[in-house]
């Protein structure tokens, strides 16, 4: 149906659904091919695993015998299960911009450049697959935590929340991956960057011990870090007996401003990796 208000051109209301569907159309599609590749060679996810296991089995038995960190009534053991579950997400995620360039020299990200889907769902659909590319590694580091004795939640809502967070959290930080590969646009920059970003965001965040016993440039530090946020979200959904969730919506409310403003920025830029 077509309204006309009498000034400047009349304006088509019937043909918004028709553009949002085919935005989500083409995310969807854009989506379901990136994760055609993880089903096709998985190997990736299970040799990422290595490191969030070692961090659990080693790094966390450990210190659960110190007792040096204050954990608010949990094991360390529990206290930094999500905090492994995160950096999993993160080492999964952060390497994903390196694929973009592999389309740039393949000539791949030419045809997508031509192609009538938009920018914003070129980089959404990635986003959404570096998601569940995540959760994938996600499963594997729940089922290792569930066999060290961690005693994590298993009502319907907590772990639908779990799994929306994880996939939230990849996505935001596959998209991150995105902008850089986009400014850098070699791979070599971009293999440098990428390891030195993680482990500072490892670090600096609520990952393996507790904002409090921060020196305090550190405390400042980590509230800009969005690794904190998405520790603190898992940490209310997944641990039995962990924080209440009071501060869940702000977790959240941070995450997903960041990973609108990243994903807009990601498809600005996105045209010029091919300069």
């Amino acid at each position: 149906m077509t309204h006309s208000t009498g000034v400047g051109p009349p304006h088509d209301w019937a043909a918004e659904p028709s553009a949002l569907r085919r935005f989500f159309t083409d995310t969807f599609a854009i989506a379901s091919t990136e994760i055609a590749k993880l089903r096709r060679d998985p190997t990736e996810i299970i040799t990422r695993a290595v490191q969030p296991a070692l961090w659990l089995v080693v790094f966390g038995q450990v210190f659960s015998r110190t007792h040096a960190i204050p954990t608010g009534g949990l094991s360390y053991l529990e206290f930094m299960a999500p905090g492994v579950l995160a950096q999993s997400v993160l080492f999964t995620a952060i390497f994903y911009g390196i694929a973009i360039i592999w389309e740039r020299d393949l000539g791949i990200v030419h045809k997508l450049l031509v192609s009538p889907a938009s920018r914003g769902a070129l980089v959404l659909g990635k986003a959404v697959s570096g998601g569940v590319r995540a959760l994938a590694q996600a499963i594997i580091v729940v089922l290792l935590t569930l066999a060290l004795g961690v005693r994590l939640r298993h009502d319907v809502p907590s772990l639908l929340g779990t799994a929306a967070v994880v996939v939230l959290g990849g996505a935001l930080f596959s998209t991150l991956s995105f902008v850089i590969a986009c400014v850098v646009k070699t791979r070599e920059r971009f293999m440098g960057i990428g390891q030195v970003i993680t482990m500072p965001l490892f670090f600096a965040s609520s990952a393996i011990y507790p904002i409090s016993v921060m020196p305090p440039w550190l405390r400042t530090v980590s509230r800009y870090n969005p690794l904190t946020y998405l520790v603190d979200a898992l940490r209310a959904l997944m641990i039995e007996g962990g924080p209440a969730a009071t501060g869940l919506p702000g977790d959240l409310a941070v995450l997903v401003s960041l990973f609108v403003v990243l994903t807009i920025i990601g498809a600005r830029l996105y045209p010029g990796i091919v300069r």
